[in-house]
């Protein structure tokens, strides 16, 4: 039996499989059998056995419209090379359910690779959220200091323009 550490794939590589569709992060069936070492086919079987366990916030088949999007940042092949059929892709929990389903050692190592990404993923999505909110607070501080900063350069310009007016001699007078 290997271990997890032999599933050696770049971050990256990961990433670059993780597309945003509906509003839910996801990876087509077909990257997902490659990383599986599987065929496609042999994938969706596995998955048409087990219909249950893929509920729609797990798995879904992409539109006509969908799979435009994908064949246009050239994510899938031409719709003709897909056969007419459309792919699936899987959401974080459909992976995980993907390797309960499939239960090789390589679907269970690379299903614990991609969580991990999703969770990497997830995480900087937050950090970039809390660094968001600060530049917002630090830009609303900077606002109220620039009506300040206005206001004292209001006052000094009126200091300054009565210098120009000549002063009267002080001191006593004889």
């Amino acid at each position: 039996m290997s271990s997890s550490k032999n599933v050696a794939i770049a971050d990256e590589v990961l990433l670059s499989k993780i597309y945003l569709i509906r509003n839910q992060k996801v990876m087509l069936d077909r990257d997902l059998a490659e990383l599986y070492e599987i065929k496609p086919t042999r994938l969706r079987e596995q998955v048409k056995r087990n219909k249950a366990r893929f509920p729609e916030n797990f798995m879904f088949q992409l539109t006509e419209e969908e799979a435009d999007d994908m064949v246009s940042q050239f994510a899938i092949p031409s719709k003709q090379a897909l056969g007419g059929t459309f792919p699936y892709v899987f959401t974080e929990h459909g992976v995980l359910m993907l390797s309960n389903v499939l239960k090789s050692d390589r679907a269970i190592q690379m299903s614990i690779r991609i969580i991990e990404i999703f969770v990497k993923l997830r995480e900087t999505l937050l950090l970039h959220k809390d660094v968001a909110l600060l530049v917002e607070q630090v830009e609303k501080r900077m606002g109220k200091q620039d009506k300040k900063i206005e206001l004292l350069f209001g006052y000094l310009s009126q200091f300054m323009e009565k210098e120009d007016e000549p002063r009267k001699p002080i001191g006593f007078k004889l």
